[in-house]
């Protein structure tokens, strides 16, 4: 405001001071450590007095800090400020300054200065001290600044005074504990092709390097964001503040993933940051968050699942509307007085009431699951770590199968307690509008051990012709004791057309049979 044209053009008296910090007009307050109401008091004591230019200016940084007592003497003054006097405020947290504040004030955001002027603006000064920093040394630094040019000048002035005029990417490294960009371009391609071992092994070395597994993991974080964004929006976006060695990395990544799964592994790791402050060994929670998001490449993607459920869906009514050969009529036969005929009209067993469609309730079940594991996890505390990982597999009538990959069989036990049990049968309740009982299961059991347990089946598929036994009638199978099928009679159900394309559409097996 002191200058004699309107923007700054460092050459007039009052630039010149303001740039050396001796001007007597231009008074700055830390309220991070000058937050009290005698601080504030004391600035209004010498707001009585003239400039010895124009205007005098007072700048209060991190104005948030101050306390409400503070605010409420510094409101008096910004009610009815003298003509010469003007306050810059700044701070980073703006809804923490009291709205009496804020409608007294100009409002300005300050944007981020983009990565590209940072390096351009870094390359000049060093150029002009003589310093001589490579591409990756000057990339680094505009990252440790993370859009603020003071951070960056301020980072390029402690590495001269470190390293000398000679500066390397290791060096901005070592001293601000970054990651190199080829190590995070190793770890995230490991990440992205399931390489578990590989992902390991590039922690262990960061660890045994003194790197902070937080920045790591911030660091990991926003390049996936990146290239979460990069297979949105392609390259042109101006949301991809990148370099074109960067982008290239990118390209190269795109074609190992696909969107669903990078916003699987967004969820890991931001709940990964979460918890990390927390955490008794960070290393040991980011390795298994690590190992979550490589295994990520085996989930299908919901709409996936559901185009499978309505072509199967639609092969099946399509069998059982296709025309059958009338069966050949064996000549009469004595029958036994236990035996029923069936009732020839049966077409398929009867649902329990209030069930829909088995692949809409599953459907339905598998959309809800992530809201459903939130709320039980809010019921019972350890609840969510244990459904984290197990996904619903069959609706059987009133029963809803919950599966575990077999390296989850701890979980499956923990999630088989009395409180966790009952706190998912109730979401389950609602979610299905019907009493529901919970089953659970590891999802390596094969057909094998169907043939062998006592289990509960699937319901009967629309084209497949079965028997009904009649009402008030005596079932009795040869071979087994009332009520419950033979051996023989399950095997049957392995060799059905329908039941057999089913498995063939899901590579599943069957693991329940009810007659």
């Amino acid at each position: 405001k002191d200058c004699v044209t309107p923007t700054p053009c460092d050459h007039c008296d009052a630039c010149n001071e303001i740039t050396a910090g001796s001007s007597l007009d231009v008074d700055e307050l830390d309220a991070a450590s000058n937050r009290g109401i005698d601080e504030i008091r004391a600035l209004r004591d010498t707001i009585k007095y003239m400039p010895t230019q124009r205007f005098k200016i007072y700048i209060i940084d991190e104005v948030h800090m101050l306390t409400m007592e503070a605010f409420n003497a510094l409101l008096k003054t910004l009610e009815e400020p003298p003509a010469h006097i003007k306050f810059f405020m700044a701070t980073t947290e703006p809804q923490k300054i009291p709205a009496t504040i804020l409608s007294r004030c100009q409002r300005f955001d300050l944007r981020r200065i983009p990565a590209g002027l940072l390096i351009e603006r870094l390359r000049l000064i060093a150029q002009s001290e003589g310093v001589t920093i490579d591409d990756d040394a000057v990339l680094a630094g505009a990252r440790a600044a993370e859009g603020g040019l003071r951070d960056a000048e301020s980072a390029l002035d402690q590495l001269i005074s470190f390293q000398g005029k000679d500066i390397h990417e290791q060096d901005v490294l070592a001293v601000f504990g970054l990651v190199s960009r080829q190590t995070l371009e190793t770890l995230s391609t490991a990440l992205l092709q399931g390489d578990i071992a590989g992902v390991i092994q590039q922690v262990e070395a960061l660890d045994k390097n003194g790197k902070d597994m937080q920045r790591l993991l911030q660091e990991l974080l926003e390049h996936i964001r990146n290239l979460l964004v990069y297979l949105q929006a392609g390259v042109g976006l101006a949301a991809l503040d990148l370099t074109p060695v960067q982008v290239a990395v990118l390209k190269a990544q795109a074609a190992l993933t696909h969107v669903d799964r990078l916003l699987r592994i967004t969820d890991i790791l931001m709940e990964t940051m979460d918890r990390l402050p927390y955490a008794l060994s960070k290393k040991t929670l980011l390795e298994t968050a690590l190992i979550r998001c490589s295994r990520a490449a085996v989930v299908v993607a919901l709409d996936e699942i559901l185009r499978r459920i309505a072509e199967l869906k639609h092969s099946l009514d399509d069998d059982s509307t296709a025309p059958r050969e009338p069966a050949a009529i064996a000549a009469p036969a004595v029958v036994s007085s236990a035996i029923a005929v069936a009732d020839p009209t049966a077409k398929s067993v009867a649902k329990p009431k209030g069930a829909g469609p088995i692949g809409d309730e599953l459907a339905h079940l598998i959309k809800m699951w992530p809201e459903l594991v939130e709320k039980v996890g809010k019921a019972v505390a350890l609840a969510r770590g244990c459904l984290l990982d197990a996904r619903p597999v069959a609706v059987v009538g009133d029963r809803v199968t919950i599966g575990f990959d077999p390296e989850f069989a701890a979980r499956m036990e923990q999630a088989g307690l009395p409180r966790t049990r009952a706190a998912l049968q109730k979401n389950l309740d609602d979610v299905l509008r019907r009493p529901i009982t919970v089953d659970f299961k590891l999802l390596a059991e094969r057909a094998a051990s169907a043939e062998t347990e006592s289990v509960e089946t699937l319901q009967c598929p629309t084209g497949a012709a079965r028997p009904q036994p009649a009402r008030n009638a005596t079932h009795s199978v040869a071979g087994g004791p009332a009520g419950k099928p033979s051996l023989q009679q399950k095997q049957k159900w392995f060799k059905d057309p329908a039941v057999q394309k089913t498995m063939d559409m899901f590579n599943g097996d069957i693991q329940e049979v009810r007659e």
